[in-house]
Formats: structure tokens, C-alpha cells, sequence
């Protein structure tokens, strides 16, 4: 999953202005009065500190837990954990960011321990000590680790994750992993309340700062590549389903501005409507002469406007808006709307295959997929998943849905390829893939190409609950085993027929239940814009 910098770069100075100035100001208040020793902090952090004793001394079980997480989470332990992190991110290519956490983890190096020395105050002193910490005691070392450890993990993630449940989630635990790390030295008697307080402050204080000179450092914005421009300007339609789209007015602006960049015409566009998700608009679009039409929207927009576009000669750009993406993901195009469009204007053609499908009670709009068509389990995840669920929580709404649906019952299915025999399996989900990746690069089916000519089947099957497990593993692995609990089949058509009505799925959208589907794959009729391979 790429890292994306402009996730975390607002459209004015003011967020990362506060992110500084509300821990600067609260660690400059905190320092001078520990200095000047105003008696109602000192008198605060007395009556804390004493609460806290109470609490701890004479429960070892308590202590001794505490006493390992002060071990885990000590200022070096965490400095090595970013460290390793910056390496990989360096190694994989992501020299900005590789560089940027190095910097920060190499400044809370040298500030948390720098500034004990300005005060000297000395830790709280017990009768019976709790445990025993060398050093002064303002501010508390773990807590500026654990705070900038926090703010520096909610920052890597809001680069490596769009909005959803799950960003906020990760974010949330980040948060709540740096006060424990912070509070816990108050309980076991090694700080004052205020130590740890001005030690987040510390902490968030220097991460905030390197996330500043990080926004500052901007990368060089790509410009049209080089030979790509039309050599006249061409005519180009945008399809675009509007619900998608957060702004439509920027929305319009963005690609406007990129197509007189790339030297295309200046666009014409069609939104889809709840009657004709896109159909009648792509039709309209070819009607019009467009010789490019961009798809703008999730994946149930992008697959009618390919079907419309196969066999036409016409090309399609991408621009993906949905919560799988699934189309997009497995193109290498990405999701980042700025660059998809960019992408859609001037990457190259790549000739890819579509799927014919038929079935019973299988709409004219519902003719073929470009990702995935599925019946059983994977039909009823994505019914447990509505468009409100994925709105608020991102593609990790079918996780949830999937925890829900774990239980779903198995279904005996047929299964032909080509003009071999039949197969009958008794399972819980069977999957036709045109790609092979899922999201979170999960590999469901590692051997499919796009571009093959060739269908790939994945028959899921545990005998138990607990079976889950080790299929998990296996498709991971990408273990190439196939037996009776996870069979893989490839061919040129594919008809799947159930004993009874089960749900299905077509590319994530939930098609009506039926018993039966049939796939055929059409090489290479589609010509969809890709990025450009480095030369």
C-alpha cells in the first residue's frame, strides 16, 4: 500500500501552526512553573502522585505489570522500532518519508534527555519505593517517547491509509499506546503528573516540528510525460458518479486543468443517475466522438463503462473513488485522485480482457465483470457491507461484515470449465477471478493476470469453523496445494451452478441471488490507461 504525503498536507498552515504551538505552549507553561515552584502545581502533583502510590503499592501483580511495560517501552526500545521502520521505508523506495522519521527519531534522541538538564528536579522520594529510575525527573523520559512515538505513528498512518473506520481506529490506538506509556510512570512513583504531561508535550512537540520541514520540502509535481500529449487536441468524455465525489466543483477544476495540460480538448461530462449507473452515459460519450472516456467513481462505475467501452477501440481512464478499487489496485493505477487523473491523461494504452456473465435474473447492466464475479460467502459479505458502512469505515467495512457473516452456511456448487467434466464441491464461497489481489494485497488468486486470456477459479471450503485458520494462511502464502478445502481451477469459460438460490457479487456490487453464473472471457478487448513503464 503506497505512502501518499498529500494525505497529511493541509490546504493551509493552520493545523500543523496549532500542532506546534499547543504543545510548545503547554511544555513552556509546565517549565516555568516547575522553576518558579508555583505551589498549586507542586500542591497537584503531591496529591496525584500520592493517589496513585496508594493504588499500586501492595498489589504486585499490578506492580510487576507495570514494571514490564516500563521495560518494553523505554525510550530506546521505541528508537529502535523507528529506526528498523525508517530502513525499510528507505530500502522500498520512500527516501522522503525514510528520511524524515530518521530526523525526528534522531531529534526526540537528543531533546528528551537534553532537557532534564535544564531543571534538575528530582523525582519523588517514598518511604518504600515502587521502583527506582536514575536521573532527574522533569520531563518524564517514556512519556516524550511515548508521545512522539504516537504522533509519529498517527502521521505514517494517515499517510498509508485514506479515511475510513479503520484510520481512525489505528489512530486512536496510537493515542491511547502514548498516555499509557506516559501515565504508567506516575503509578509506579518514578514522576509527577506534570513530568509526564510536559513529556508528551515534548514528544508530540518534536514530531509536529519535523512534520512541518516535511511539508516543506515539497516534491517536484509531475508534469505532462514527455510525448504523450495528442498530437491534436482530441475529444474527452468523463463519466462520473457523482455521490463519489467529495467536491464536484474541484473535481471539474482538477481535470480540466490536467486535460489542457496533457493538450486534450476540454472535457465533456455525463453523471450517472441511480436509473442508468453509467450505461446510457458511456453510450452518449462514444456518441459524442470522445476518443478517451475517464470512469470516475467505485468499481460498479468503472466496470458498466469498460463493458461499454470493450471492442470499441476507445481506451479508458481510471480514476478510482470507490472503497475496494479493486479494478485500479490491480493496474497499478493510483489512488490518489491528482495522480489517477494525471495517469488517465498520459499513461499508456494496455490492451486487458473482459467477462462476458450470464445467469438467471442477471440484468443487461449486469453482462460483465473486470474484477471478480463470486457466489456464497463473498456475495453475502458484500450484502452485509451497505453504502452507508463503507462510507463511514472504508474498505474495512467488509471486514466487520465478513466477522458477522462468518457463519454462513455452505452450498453445494457445480462446477464446469471449458469442456472438462463437472465438479461438484460442497462450499462456503466460490470465486472467479479476471484479477488476483484483493485489498491489503491479499493474493485470493495469485496466479490471475488481466491480460491472460484466462479465467482463475478458487473454491473455498473448511470443514470447520476452526479451518478458517489455516486456509488464511495458505492463501497468504500463497500456497500452491489445492485439495478439497481449497481447489484452484483456470480456464477460458466458467459456469457455476448451486443447489439452491445464493447470493451473488459482480467487481463488489451485490447482484440478485440466483443458482447459477456464467462467465466467458473476451482477450484483450478493452484498452485501459496505465502507468507508463520507467524506461
Amino acid at each position: 500500500m503506497p505512502l501518499d504525503v498529500r494525505r497529511v498536507q493541509p490546504a493551509d498552515r493552520r493545523p500543523w501552526l496549532w500542532g506546534i504551538a499547543l504543545p510548545l505552549v503547554l511544555l513552556l507553561l509546565l517549565t516555568v512553573a516547575v522553576a518558579t515552584e508555583w505551589q498549586p502545581l507542586l500542591d497537584a502533583d503531591a496529591r496525584i502522585a500520592d493517589e496513585a502510590y496508594e493504588l499500586t503499592a501492595g498489589h504486585e501483580r499490578w506492580l510487576d505489570a507495570l514494571r514490564v511495560l516500563a521495560d518494553v517501552s523505554t525510550p530506546m526500545v521505541l528508537r529502535t522500532i523507528a529506526v528498523l521502520l525508517a530502513a525499510v521505508l528507505l530500502l522500498r523506495g520512500h527516501q522522503r518519508v525514510g528520511i524524515w522519521l530518521t530526523f525526528v527519531t534522531a531529534l526526540q534522541l537528543l531533546t528528551a534527555p537534553a532537557s532534564k538538564l535544564l531543571l534538575e528536579r528530582e523525582r519523588p522520594l517514598w518511604g518504600q519505593a515502587l521502583d527506582i529510575a536514575p536521573g532527574f525527573s522533569f520531563p518524564s523520559g517514556h512519556a516524550a517517547g511515548g508521545g512522539w512515538f504516537a504522533a509519529t505513528g498517527v502521521v505514517l498512518t494517515m499517510m498509508l491509509l485514506p479515511r475510513g473506520m479503520l484510520r481512525r481506529l489505528l489512530c486512536a490506538g496510537l493515542v491511547l499506546l502514548g498516555l499509557v506509556i506516559g501515565a504508567h510512570r506516575v503509578f509506579i512513583g518514578v514522576h509527577y503528573a506534570s513530568d509526564v504531561a510536559a513529556g508528551w508535550a515534548l514528544g508530540v512537540l518534536v514530531t509536529m516540528i519535523g512534520w512541518a520541514l516535511l511539508l516543506r520540502v515539497e516534491p517536484e509535481e509531475p508534469g505532462p510525460v514527455v510525448g504523450t500529449a495528442p498530437v491534436r487536441p482530441c475529444v474527452l468524455a468523463v463519466v462520473m458518479n457523482p455521490v463519489k465525489v467529495a467536491d464536484i466543483g474541484a473535481f471539474r477544476v482538477l481535470v480540466d486543468d490536467a486535460a489542457r495540460a496533457h493538450g486534450w480538448k476540454e472535457p465533456l461530462w455525463f453523471e450517472t443517475t441511480i436509473d442508468d449507473p453509467g450505461e446510457g452515459q458511456a453510450e452518449a460519450a462514444l456518441a459524442a466522438g470522445a476518443e478517451m472516456v475517464i470512469a470516475a467513481g467505485g468499481d460498479g462505475t468503472v466496470r458498466i463503462v469498460c463493458s461499454e467501452l470493450a471492442r470499441t477501440g476507445v481506451p479508458i481512464g481510471i480514476v478510482p473513488l470507490g472503497t475496494g478499487n479493486l479494478l485500479a489496485r490491480n493496474l497499478g493505477i493510483p489512488l490518489h485522485v491528482a495522480d489517477a487523473v494525471d495517469i488517465a491523461m498520459s499513461g499508456q494504452d494496455r490492451a486487458v480482457d473482459v467477462v462476458a456473465l450470464s445467469g438467471d435474473g442477471i440484468d443487461e447492466n449486469e453482462n460483465s465483470f473486470m474484477v471478480m464475479a463470486g457466489l456464497g460467502l463473498d456475495a453475502a459479505i458484500m450484502e452485509g457491507a451497505p453504502a452507508e458502512l463503507k462510507a463511514r469505515m472504508g474498505w474495512s467495512a467488509y471486514v466487520f461484515s465478513a466477522l458477522r457473516q462468518f457463519r454462513f452456511p455452505a452450498v453445494t456448487v457445480e462446477i464446469t470449465v471449458d469442456d472438462a467434466p463437472p465438479v461438484r464441491r460442497r462450499a462456503r464461497t466460490v470465486v472467479i477471478g479476471n484479477v488476483g489481489f484483493l485489498q491489503a494485497g491479499i493474493p485470493l488468486l495469485p496466479d490471475a493476470r488481466i491480460d491472460d486470456g484466462e479465467l482463475d477459479v478458487v473454491v473455498i471450503a473448511p470443514r470447520r469453523s476452526l479451518g478458517w485458520v489455516s486456509l488464511v494462511v495458505r492463501v497468504l502464502s500463497r500456497d500452491q496445494k489445492t485439495d478439497d478445502r481449497l481447489d484452484r481451477m483456470k480456464g477460458r469459460t466458467v459456469t457455476l451452478r448451486a443447489e439452491r438460490v445464493t447470493p451473488r457479487q459482480l467487481d463488489g456490487d451485490l447482484i440478485a441471488p440466483g443458482r447459477e453464473i456464467r462467465a466467458q472471457v473476451l482477450a484483450g478487448t478493452l484498452l485501459v490507461k496505465v502507468p507508463r513503464l520507467p524506461r
